[in-house]
């Protein structure tokens, strides 16, 4: 498998299970989310079918085969062992794993990748919240939910987040909103959706589309 193979593989994957993104992708989502020309993403597609990884009609929906999520699920496992290895090990803040972790993913070494996981006690989550599949490609079910789905006056926990870029993961660190905050959700505002979040003697606003990028899990 090539680096870029495995690029798209772990990405559909995310795309049809993952992150409320959408469900059955098509060449746009995908050339989309990996910035990349939709006629180079046929050409791949081309490839991983003839390989037997995904399942793809002309004009339709791309699904991946039971050897192709396999394939993707090793991949996101290295990445979120790395994730975890980095901030839990290195002091790495969690806007900056992502990157180191997209190189680190490609290891081919499962003796390795075993050691890593035994080596930081067989953790179930990444440092953003998101389930780590075990070595049998088993992963956890969430019932997590959009904060933007939380009706004024719940209260939740912070599980995870949807969009790993270092510039939000920055925002709401400063925001001081971490993995496992407990939030009463005080206010909606009417006129634009903005959220007043209370937590520890703390409150914050956040737009609308800010708390479509949180998962929470109802208290």
């Amino acid at each position: 498998m090539s680096l870029a193979e495995e690029n798209y593989l772990k990405t559909l994957y995310q795309l049809n299970f993952e992150r409320n993104i959408k469900k059955d992708a098509g060449t746009t989502e995908l050339a989309s989310l990996l910035n990349i020309k939709p006629a180079s993403v046929n050409d791949m597609l081309k490839k991983l079918k003839e390989k037997g990884l995904i399942d793809n009609k002309k004009y339709g929906k791309i699904s991946l085969t039971n050897k192709g999520k396999t394939i993707a699920l090793n991949v996101i496992r290295k990445h979120r062992l790395w994730e975890t290895f980095l901030y839990e090990k290195l002091d790495f803040n969690w806007s900056e794993v992502h990157d180191v972790a997209e190189q680190l993913e490609h290891i081919e070494s499962n003796k390795l990748v075993k050691k890593l996981d035994k080596f930081l006690s067989f953790p179930r989550f990444d440092p953003h919240g998101d389930p780590i599949p075990n070595e049998k490609g088993e992963i956890v079910k969430t019932h997590r939910v959009l904060l933007s789905s939380i009706k004024k006056g719940g209260f939740f926990r912070v599980v995870g987040v949807k969009d790993l870029s270092s510039d939000f993961l920055q925002y709401i660190d400063d925001l001081k909103i971490r993995i496992n905050s407990e939030i009463i959700l005080e206010d909606i505002q009417e006129f634009d959706k903005t959220r007043l979040l209370c937590f520890n003697e703390n409150k914050v606003r956040i737009s609308k589309e800010v708390s479509d990028s949180i998962f929470v899990l109802p208290l």
